[in-house]
C-alpha cells in the first residue's frame, strides 16, 4: 500500500529530474519507512545528487506520506 503511494509521488517528482536528463527508480519501501531509490541517468553521477535526494525527494516524498522516515539511495 506505501509502496504505491511512494510511486504516485515519484510521478509527481520525475518530471523535474528528467528535464536535468536524470530519474528515479523506486526500489523498495522497508516496514520502518524507508525509502529506497535509484538515481539513474544524470543524477546517477552528479555531485549535486544527495541534496536533491535529502532535499528534494525526501522532502516531496515526507509532504505526501508523513510515515516515511527518510530516503536513501542504494
Amino acid at each position: 500500500m506505501m509502496k504505491e503511494q511512494v510511486e504516485k509521488a515519484l510521478e509527481k517528482i520525475r518530471p523535474a529530474l528528467q528535464a536535468d536528463g536524470g530519474d528515479v527508480e523506486l526500489v523498495d519501501v522497508t516496514e520502518n519507512g524507508v525509502v529506497q531509490v535509484r538515481l539513474k541517468g544524470a543524477c546517477a553521477g552528479c555531485p549535486m545528487a544527495t541534496l536533491t535526494l535529502k532535499n528534494g525527494i525526501e522532502h516531496r516524498l515526507r509532504q505526501e506520506i508523513p510515515e516515511i522516515k527518510s530516503v536513501e539511495a542504494v
